[in-house]
């Protein structure tokens, strides 16, 4: 009969059991993976050979087929290294007693028998636990990422042998895990006291971030549009846990975790040169991992420059801003990530980026052309269009600070905490932004002045149903900043004066 061993694999951001069989059949020495894995896999061979060979234990003199089941799922990865020769080890029985428990193990090996980390511990991790299995075997570098997830027993090895002698009874040195469940908040370097005689500006940065909502600014060179951005992470309400986990699952299986981090505490805050590609950007390559608005879930995505993006990159971002998940599809397995973002852009107001002042040189044709590399339907879906004012630098070289974020992010937190309350029931929305049209009708009840308001507008600027929404989310946003309970005019106002572009007129936007 096979031995049978457990090890995991990963399927977008999710894990999945993997049954690694190991039989010894008649034949000449070698070893044979099947079970659709990938180049990683199928060097695994050399690696567990070489390892078994390296003095403590022996490669079988007869053929071993290792199965990986279920067969016909794509499977990848160095981390089967380890399940496969413990496997090996079982059906030599080179290890005879064994413990009781079920274990889920994953961990490459070294050509002279060492353990080395792998990413996708955590989703594999809790994959282990949905199906059962309570105890776990990895890498000493993985430990501290695997004992996040509550209810398992995670144990982690620096070498094969030591592996063996765990499984074969022997006393085991517990390490200390505790510290892979501590919750804190590491503080920011950057503080919003740093940016100085941009408080028009500020106010509906905050707006956007009370709200979730995405936001453009627009204005020359050097008026702070970056510097704003940068700090947007600052004023952000603290990840749930059920956040961090998230968002931890997504680095790990994009390899990014850092060597000793557990949770990711910190809101993820990403800013792509605008040369990315498609693929970089919304996810994708051979492997299809995530992309930038994945990496940036539950965080901030920042494309600075946005009209030097290519349209095809930009055009990729419609569906996951409204669905808040991307779809990447290949010819044999389709994954799915998770990619709720605040979308931050920015962007000069013409090419020369002097729009208005006594340098610009470009012609209104210039303009408009310049301002066609954004579609209407992205502009759409930026919440909050606002300009950025240049500084005046004498006032910059005062003493003097602005307000902080701590602040600021008061303000957030308290908009923050109604709209919790009022989306508790509602799986997948946490903020206004992310309310849906039924969400909208629900939530979003005007007083008798703010529909006149809105009719005026209409008129004027024509704008879209989407649009239209937008106003209403900010518009319940800023209501919400000031605790009313139903959407006044004053917030309306607020909402309107939030899309700058629709006042330049239709010759300076595509719609």
């Amino acid at each position: 009969m096979a031995k049978v061993v457990k090890s995991f694999a990963i399927s977008g951001v999710d894990g999945y059991v993997v049954d690694v069989e190991t039989k010894g059949i008649s034949g000449l020495p070698m070893m044979s993976i099947v079970g659709l894995g990938d180049t990683a896999v199928k060097e695994a061979k050399e690696r567990v050979e070489s390892a078994l060979n390296n003095g403590e234990f022996y490669f079988p003199q007869k053929k071993i087929v290792i199965n990986l089941a279920p067969g016909d799922l794509k499977k990848s990865g160095s981390h089967f290294d380890l399940p496969i020769a413990v496997g090996i080890l079982l059906e030599t029985e080179q290890i005879t007693k064994v413990r009781k428990e079920d274990y889920g193990m994953i961990g490459e090996l070294s050509l002279n028998g060492r353990l080395r980390g792998c990413t996708g511990v955590l989703p594999m991790t809790i994959a282990a636990r949905e199906q059962g299995i309570h105890h776990m075997i990895v890498p000493m570098e993985n430990v501290r990422e695997a004992s996040v997830v509550e209810g398992v027993k995670v144990y982690g090895f620096n070498r094969l042998a030591d592996v063996s002698e765990f499984l074969e009874g022997k006393a085991y040195q517990d390490v200390e895990t505790l510290k892979g469940r501590e919750w804190h908040k590491s503080p920011f370097d950057l503080d919003f006291a740093d940016v100085q005689e941009q408080d028009a500006i500020i106010d509906y940065v905050v707006v956007a971030a009370s709200g979730g909502h995405n936001l453009l600014m627009i204005g020359t060179p050097g008026c702070g549009k970056s510097m704003i951005a940068k700090r947007i992470p600052t004023i952000l309400p603290s990840m749930t846990e059920e956040e961090a986990m998230e968002v931890t699952k997504i680095y790990s299986v994009a390899g990014l975790l850092r060597q000793k981090e557990s949770l990711i505490q910190e809101r993820p805050y990403r800013a792509p040169h605008h040369n990315a590609s498609t693929n970089s950007l919304i996810g994708g390559g051979n492997n299809a991992i995530p992309g930038e608005i994945s990496l940036a879930h539950h965080g901030v995505l920042f494309l600075d420059e946005i009209a030097e993006f290519g349209k095809k990159s930009l055009e990729a971002l419609r569906q996951p801003m409204e669905d808040q998940k991307v779809t990447i599809s290949r010819v044999k397995y389709t994954n799915t990530y998770p990619a709720n973002f605040m979308l931050v852009a920015a962007m000069n107001p013409c090419p020369c980026g002097y729009y208005g002042q006594v340098q610009c040189s470009c012609s209104d044709y210039e303009v408009v052309k310049y301002r066609q590399k954004i579609s209407g339907p992205i502009l759409d879906r930026m919440d909050l269009q606002k300009t950025v004012n240049a500084v005046n630098i004498i006032e910059l070289s005062k003493e003097k600070k602005g307000r902080t974020s701590k602040e600021l992010r008061e303000r957030v937190e308290f908009s923050r905490n109604i709209q919790k309350k009022r989306f508790e029931k509602i799986d997948g929305v946490s903020a206004n932004a992310q309310m849906g049209h039924s969400l909208v009708k629900e939530y979003c009840q005007l007083e008798r002045g703010g529909e006149e308001l809105l009719q005026k507008a209409y008129e004027v600027y024509q704008y879209s149903a989407r649009t239209f929404h937008k106003y209403l989310k900010v518009a319940r946003t800023v209501a919400d900043m000031e605790g009313a309970p139903n959407i006044r005019k004053e917030d309306i106002a607020v909402a309107l004066m939030a899309r700058d572009l629709d006042k330049e007129g239709a010759k300076m936007m595509v719609l």
